[in-house]
């Protein structure tokens, strides 16, 4: 699953970046180069929404990017892609859970015929609906 939230970053004197999440409460990071500051601000936003969602807490909505006041006139929006997915996959427990599920006989067929991955889906349904 895919998430895109807004993000305002602003030049430091040092030539670095900080990039603050507006709707993700604390939400913050610096980098070195603009390149580093995007990429920290994307690890910081995907950490602070898995962090939410492993202590139960409700996940804001993005806001309309219109919406985002900027702190001082050295700064700029842009919006971060968040894959929590392949975030997941990538800094999260690799431990997998086996479930036992039922579905109609019917629909198990006609999703093996065309080569659905039950994992998969699952996975993908159960995050669109953790972060509803």
């Amino acid at each position: 699953m895919k998430l895109v939230y807004p993000a305002c970053f602003y030049k430091e004197d040092d030539g670095g970046y900080s990039v603050d999440i507006p709707d993700l409460l604390g939400c913050c990071t610096q980098g070195d180069t603009l390149e580093e500051a995007l990429e920290m601000a994307q690890d910081a936003a995907l950490g602070w929404i898995l962090t939410a969602i492993e202590d139960n807490e409700e996940i804001p909505s993005p806001s309309d990017m219109k919406d985002i006041k900027l702190e001082s006139e050295n700064g700029f929006k842009n919006l971060l892609l968040l894959d929590i997915s392949q975030y997941t996959e990538q800094y999260q427990n690799k431990k997998s859970v086996k479930k036992t599920l039922s579905i109609p006989n019917w629909l198990n067929a006609r999703a093996e015929k065309i080569g659905i991955n039950f994992s998969q889906v699952l996975q993908e349904a159960l995050l669109k609906k953790i972060l509803k």
